[in-house]
């Protein structure tokens, strides 16, 4: 299949991706001075929701230059180096090989840092909005099946969505 199309596969949550991810930070963290935390992002770090077994990663970095140090060392643990990858202020890498693992390295000031972080401790705390988005997720994944761009596309407005609310919790609270 062309890139961005293989069959969307969403699994029930599986505490293992925990686990993975832990490794795979304290990995990050040796390898990389510059990082300052990583965090465990996307789906497979919320409890409850069903997801593609692909575990997202985010390391923090003080500025979107100090990041560029990480692209040795995080090549020596098996990572593709892929730029911005559209995301202005992103550094992408893509683990190599059988392993699904993402990671997306923005310095600590980046918005999209910010809402990735509102959004999984929003749907973390909100069983309601965990539920909801599950809900859709598992409609688009029958609607796309193996079209995994228009798939991450249709969750846009709800992404969005969420994110005000997480703000709009913030600020009250």
């Amino acid at each position: 299949m062309p890139p961005g199309n293989r069959l969307i596969e969403l699994l029930p949550h599986d505490p293992s991706w925990l686990v993975e991810a832990g490794v795979a930070i304290a990995e990050i963290e040796v390898a990389c001075a510059a990082v300052l935390r990583v965090e465990h992002i996307g789906s497979t770090s919320i409890p409850e929701l069903r997801a593609k077994p692909t575990i997202d990663l985010m390391p923090i970095v003080p500025s979107f230059e100090s990041g560029f140090a990480c692209v040795g060392p995080m090549q020596d643990l098996g990572y593709e180096y892929r730029g911005e990858a559209g995301i202005a202020g992103r550094h992408y890498f893509k683990m190599k090989g059988s392993k699904s693992r993402n990671v997306h390295m923005f310095a600590r000031d980046n918005e999209n840092m910010k809402r990735h972080l509102r959004f999984r401790d929003y749907l973390r705390a909100h069983a309601d909005a965990r539920r909801e988005y599950e809900a859709l997720k598992l409609g688009l994944a029958k609607e796309f099946v193996s079209n995994t761009h228009a798939y991450a596309d249709a969750k846009t407005e709800f992404c969005k969505k969420i994110d005000a609310r997480a703000k709009l919790e913030n600020m009250r609270g």
